[in-house]
């Protein structure tokens, strides 16, 4: 049974009172969600039209699930487009709302994006955070195996453009981080100039290895766990709260052992997240759990077949999992869309099935919005008939 989320918002403005026609409404760095309506989504369907001439702050509850129940947690502000907390003096930035996020009841659940266009479509999707996959985006922006052969700078501008694309609190994979601790400092402070929430940091020798493959080996405990010191710094000393996610690729280099030693030292360090790739078997996965039980954990659900077995949500968040990360899913079935279009194109048809239609692509890459928009700033004389209707 679906479940309707009746939500009151309150709209003040400097100078008059306004409803919303539509259930939310919202724009955070100026731009325009066309999330469809979903009960499992507080935050879907929210459009805040920011103008020069007006401040908007809603006040609204936010719901997440555990056990398919809906537990309301502490309202959350939207000014001017950011969500704040209930003090209006307290200005909360992606990594706030993902802290919050983080720290509510339930599982919570992040498809893997590899570009602006799979980031807007997870939001629209009702997700409430994303996360980047390195695989994903070596694949897409390069053609390229994630074996450590996409560079700093080429993660930091796909990420500014995610970022960018949608309101969401993203997580962004920054491999080793790139060099040494001064390396890792720099790489954190650029994640976070590039509007990502949270940044993943993982202990392996440069150049990488992908996750759930052969070849992988790791730095010293006394290097991993500076890396993560090196974060907690860059943090501190940035003013920011970008959540840290500590992962270890130990468990498959080296043993299970020295994955609950490492995760537990990162943890110390400071991380706010923590993750051990490779999982193999539901023991494993709830003895990673009981391990610095103060700090969340992620589980890794690699689709198509990997180490780590495939839970659902519920199992996930029995054996203690906080948030869950599918990586492969976007791109994986975008692969085999492509290959399938490739196909029929090839034998002479226009390509069926799951093809959208225009007027349907049009409206997801923001068409429908951006007449709207254009309506606020064209004169007599730019404004066709068509559009002016």
């Amino acid at each position: 049974m679906s479940l309707q989320l009746q939500t009151q918002l309150q709209l003040h403005t400097t100078k008059s009172h306004h409803s919303l026609s539509r259930p939310y409404a919202h724009s955070f760095h100026g731009r325009r969600s066309t999330t469809p309506s979903n009960p499992r989504s507080p935050l879907s369907n929210l459009t805040f039209r920011s103008s020069s001439t007006l401040q908007h702050h809603a006040l609204f509850p936010l719901f997440r699930y555990s056990n398919e129940q809906p537990i309301p947690l502490p309202a959350l502000r939207i000014v001017a487009g950011y969500s704040v907390a209930d003090d209006d003096r307290v200005a909360h930035s992606p990594a706030k709302l993902l802290r919050r996020i983080l720290g509510s009841p339930g599982i919570h659940q992040s498809p893997a994006c590899f570009d602006a266009l799979s980031a807007k479509l997870v939001e629209r999707a009702g997700f409430h955070c994303c996360f980047v996959s390195g695989f994903s985006v070596s694949a897409a922006r390069l053609g390229m195996p994630d074996a450590g052969l996409i560079s700093y700078g080429e993660m930091v501008e796909q990420g500014r453009l995610i970022t960018q694309a949608v309101s969401i609190p993203v997580i962004g994979d920054a491999d080793t981080g790139y060099g040494n601790a001064m390396n890792v400092k720099r790489t954190v402070r650029e994640f976070i100039q590039a509007g990502f929430a949270g940044i993943m940091l993982e202990d392996q020798l440069s150049p990488k290895a992908c996750g759930h493959t052969q070849g992988r080996k790791v730095v010293s405990r006394e290097e991993a766990v500076m890396r993560i010191k090196a974060a907690v710094d860059a943090r501190k000393e940035s003013g920011s709260d970008i959540v840290i996610l500590a992962r270890t690729d130990s468990r498959q280099a080296v043993s299970f052992e020295e994955s609950l030693w490492r995760t537990k030292a990162f943890a110390d360090a400071g991380a706010d997240l923590l993750f051990i790739d490779a999982l193999a078997s539901k023991e494993e996965m709830k003895a990673f759990c009981e391990t610095a039980p103060l700090v969340p954990k992620l589980a890794n659900m690699l689709e198509g077949g990997g180490k780590t077995p495939i839970l659902n949500p519920s199992e996930l968040e029995d054996a203690g999992f906080k948030l869950v990360a599918y990586p492969l899913s976007l791109i994986g079935v975008s692969m085999q869309a492509m290959l399938d279009a490739l196909a029929s194109i090839k034998g002479g048809h226009v390509p069926h099935g799951s093809m959208p239609s225009f007027e349907k692509m049009k409206e997801i890459v923001g068409f429908n919005s951006y007449y709207e928009e254009e309506k606020l700033y064209a004169t007599s004389n730019h404004l066709s008939s068509q559009r002016a209707e």
